[in-house]
């Protein structure tokens, strides 16, 4: 399942090159409007989808949850896949719920909370990123990357160097939090690509290596 990127942003019908790809792999694809999306109010939006993660994240989760009750899903060949707000959603499940999901793919994801508040910081817009993230608690709890040793699915990262919404030191050091923690992620460094990894040659090698993963990860 993939979770979208925002998190102010929403899934809506239409073609989606990414869920395509999965689909047509023959993988069931499900794509979460958790709460902290946008276009569905005030009340669905919340906090946002970073100070009310543990919302937003629960959403996310229970839609892997729902995929298994309803016999769509096999309990040991669930994963996610996520992008930017989707893998950050896609790593901090695996945080709160890691026997869920037996494997994790997250592109340009965000990894730490205080990291991506700071690295805010470098544009104009800082002071807005700063209110959007918050302060508190949260901020640690709610950071895959203060929380590697709670993940049990294996994992991939993918991640261009020229991100500029999502540095790749996010990606590097959620890499080297799990090494710590004496897990062995996978991690593709894309050099010159920006955020949307927008070069048919990475994209299709991004594709074809998460497959791969994936199915090395369910023993296929």
């Amino acid at each position: 399942m993939p979770p979208h990127g925002g998190p102010g942003s929403r899934d809506e019908w239409g073609f989606d090159w990414l869920a395509q790809f999965y689909a047509h792999q023959g993988y069931a694809v499900l794509q979460p409007n958790f709460r902290g999306s946008a276009g569905y109010g005030d009340a669905w939006f919340q906090k946002n989808g970073f100070q009310s993660w543990r919302t937003a994240i629960g959403d996310v989760s229970d839609g892997g949850r729902w995929l298994m009750s309803e016999g769509i899903a096999d309990p040991g060949k669930l994963a996610i896949v996520g992008w930017s707000y989707g893998g950050y959603a896609a790593l901090q499940s695996a945080v709160t719920s890691p026997d869920l999901f037996k494997a994790v793919v997250a592109i340009a994801p965000v990894a730490d909370l205080a990291q991506l508040r700071t690295e805010g910081m470098r544009y104009v817009s800082g002071a807005v990123t700063r209110d959007f993230i918050g302060s508190g608690p949260h901020i640690r709890e709610g950071s895959p990357a203060q929380n590697a040793a709670a993940i049990k699915a294996p994992v991939m990262l993918f991640h261009g160097t020229l991100d500029s919404n999502v540095d790749v030191a996010q990606s590097k050091l959620m890499n080297d939090r799990l090494r710590d923690a004496g897990k062995r992620p996978q991690m593709v460094i894309y050099p010159g690509l920006t955020h949307n990894l927008a070069d048919l040659t990475a994209r299709a090698d991004m594709l074809r290596k998460s497959d791969q993963f994936l199915r090395a990860s369910f023993g296929k």
